[in-house]
């Protein structure tokens, strides 16, 4: 395979701000598709006019050389890591340290209903939180639990876009999006998935405290993970010490919170950062 011949413009199907999506006109992958992880990376303009990359921000301030090469590597490791375990992706092959082939699938999601009318939008698809302890918004919208207090695996279900927002999953079989029983099978995929990573990061002495992922449709209507596992969605921790039920035991060293002007924050001192995590699963 050529992938110089795939890598065209004329194949190119999607832009995005850290991946492209190229279709396969022929060959051993006709009618898949090459993603391309490329080296730009998201953040903002710091007050010295130099770009400061994070992973948390939607605009695209720069290239960081060789990270779409990490970045694909880690996602390779972990699907071939699902595929072992017979959890199913649209993850193919990896022909290159930056390039993935995968199946073709749909994101979960619904066009508007009545698109006439202002305001109207797509649900263009769905991310599925999953969380061990209660961090993040989670924390933020339930601020009545102790920080980072032990949590089963919990699911929930956000759309994606402009605004991410928080939608359950009655809704989404209310509406349309999902039926009773894909919701069922995708939360129990989803809990499969973030046990299977969180064990992955245990066994190198880490803690995964939550993360998100996507899924999909193939053609033939099956449910699977789609884009990638990122280590800029994963929130993980060392010097975990949970007490016999789970809860962590230095949460009051490692968690600050604050509120200012209605506002919560909270975070962890013992987080690791995405290239932290990326140089432990990809030899750099």
């Amino acid at each position: 395979m050529d992938l110089q011949q795939i890598l065209t413009k004329e194949n190119l199907v999607y832009r995005g701000k850290s991946k492209e999506v190229y279709s396969i006109p022929g060959g051993k992958y006709a009618g898949k598709y090459a993603l391309l992880f490329t080296d730009r990376a998201t953040g903002y303009i710091g007050p010295d006019g130099e770009p400061v990359f994070d992973p948390g921000r939607d605009v695209v301030v720069g290239s960081i050389p060789g990270k779409g090469a990490i970045a694909c590597k880690f996602a390779t490791w972990f699907f071939e890591l699902l595929d072992k375990k017979g959890i199913k992706s649209h993850f193919i092959d990896s022909p290159a340290d930056n390039v993935m082939i995968v199946k073709p699938a749909k994101p979960l999601g619904l066009t508007p209903q009545s698109p006439e009318f202002e305001g109207a939008a797509p649900l263009e698809n769905l991310e599925f939180t999953w969380r061990n302890q209660a961090t993040g918004s989670f924390w933020r919208r339930y601020p009545f639990m102790r920080p980072c207090a032990k949590l089963d695996i919990l699911v929930e279900a956000w759309t994606k876009g402009d605004s991410d927002t928080l939608i359950t999953f009655e809704s989404l079989e209310q509406v349309g999006v999902m039926t009773k029983a894909e919701i069922s099978y995708a939360v129990d995929m989803v809990k499969e998935i973030a046990a299977t990573v969180t064990q992955a990061f245990a066994d190198k002495g880490l803690h995964c405290l939550d993360g998100k992922f996507e899924l999909g449709r193939l053609n033939d209507g099956q449910i699977v993970l789609i884009d990638e596992i990122s280590p800029d969605v994963l929130r993980v921790c060392k010097g975990y010490l949970p007490d016999e039920n789970g809860h962590c035991t230095v949460y009051h060293e490692c968690i600050k919170t604050r509120l200012k002007d209605g506002q919560r924050s909270i975070k962890a001192k013992n987080q690791q950062s995405a290239d932290e995590l990326r140089r432990i699963f990809v030899e750099v």
